[in-house]
């Protein structure tokens, strides 16, 4: 297996960071303080083609492979400083456009997917309920078929993108009799009856991301809004999560690399006893200790990457790699911080704010404790 990149994507790489560097980090301390989502940055993503990475060129995507969206978002993250914008993007990529993508009709397609790709519309998948987290399958809403129509009832909640969503992938079930196998997933709208945004979220970190709760109170959808067949959410769900969990801590490697490269350079230039503190061992061994985390991370989540492009389904892969790259990103950004010392406990240094942001990267898409059950459970525990 050869995980180096071609020259056209090392073209691609060069220029993706180069935009990021540029148009992106404009005003985050303050954003980040003011929880403010970055909409021009959001719009110039979509312009630039970042949304369209794996859709189809007719729907007005790149149809680039899962190694070069890999590749793309590792730089997307290097060279942007809002993690929160990163992460948002991702969640509306891996969680309604690849959903649409793999299982929606060719009407659904047609219909959503150009906004979708383009940054005119923000997609969401609502799944996680009050009472259901890690147990996803247990949830309490339900829909029923009435005629030409479902009929939604239920709560949703740390829905990201929800604030601004113009589409949501909503998980009911409607055989709750089958249990798992009873879920189903629902094309709804903005603006469609019966759907609303009930409460905004705020978080320690990825302020710039935005996050609320949903409700759906007898919110009816046309029969051609089941996304899927009847049943099939279950599959859905997986699907989209093998593909989040792969991709959407892509931008953390850049992260990684960017933490890294920054403390070294503090290391360098910060003096302390008449020597440069990257002098002293116990600096040296972090950055050293930063650097393998960093390769590990990167080597992980490339065969992940690889094994899908390659047709497999790389459950096990995934998990381990949404598990080692979210607790080395935690681990990283705590060692940049020690490094830097109380400059990196200080705000205008931007170092804090990479931990607050790593943190929740432990808990999204499965925590690390739900990773480590699935590669467990893949050895017969």
């Amino acid at each position: 297996m050869d995980f180096s990149w071609n020259e056209e994507q090392q073209a691609f790489r060069r220029e993706v960071i180069r935009f990021a560097k540029e148009e992106l980090n404009s005003d985050v301390v303050e954003r980040d303080l003011k929880e403010e989502f970055d909409w021009e940055g959001w719009r110039k993503c979509g312009k630039f083609g970042i949304q369209g990475l794996p859709i189809s060129k007719e729907y007005g995507g790149s149809e680039a492979g899962i190694l070069t969206t890999v590749c793309a978002l590792e730089a997307l993250g290097y060279g942007c400083r809002d993690n929160g914008l990163m992460f948002s993007i991702n969640a509306h990529m891996w969680s309604s456009e690849v959903p649409l993508l793999h299982f929606g009709t060719p009407a659904q397609k047609e219909r959503y997917l150009p906004k979708l790709v383009s940054g005119e519309w923000v997609g969401v998948h609502a799944m996680t309920e009050p009472m259901s987290g890690s147990d996803a399958y247990s949830m309490r809403s339900r829909a029923e078929r009435k005629g030409d129509r479902y009929v939604i009832n239920g709560s949703k909640t740390f829905i990201t993108n929800a604030v601004y969503a113009d589409l949501v992938i909503v998980f009911a079930n409607l055989y709750p009799e089958k249990g798992a196998a009873g879920v189903s997933a629902f094309i709804v709208e903005k603006g469609t009856p019966g759907f609303t945004i009930s409460r905004k979220l705020h978080k320690m970190g990825l302020r710039t991301s935005p996050m609320a709760e949903l409700a759906f109170q007898d919110c009816e959808v046309p029969v051609e809004n089941l996304l899927g067949k009847e049943g099939g959410g279950q599959a859905i769900f997986t699907a989209s999560m093998e593909w989040e969990r792969i991709c959407i801590l892509a931008s953390h490697l850049g992260g990684m690399q960017r933490m890294l490269e920054t403390s070294v350079s503090y290391a360098k230039e910060r003096t302390q006893f008449g020597q440069p503190i990257g002098q002293f061992p116990a600096i040296a061994n972090k950055i050293a200790d930063m650097d393998v985390r960093l390769e590990t991370a990167r080597l992980i989540l490339y065969k992940a990457a690889w094994l899908k492009e390659q047709g497999r389904h790389p459950l096990r892969e995934a998990s381990m790699a949404k598990l080692y790259v979210s607790e080395s990103c935690v681990a990283n950004a705590l060692d940049a911080i020690q490094i830097h010392g109380g400059y990196g406990y200080m705000t205008e240094y931007q170092i804090e704010r990479e931990l607050r942001d790593a943190i929740s990267s432990k808990i999204y898409s499965g925590t690390s404790e739900i990773q480590k059950k699935i590669i467990a459970g893949l050895h017969g525990l």
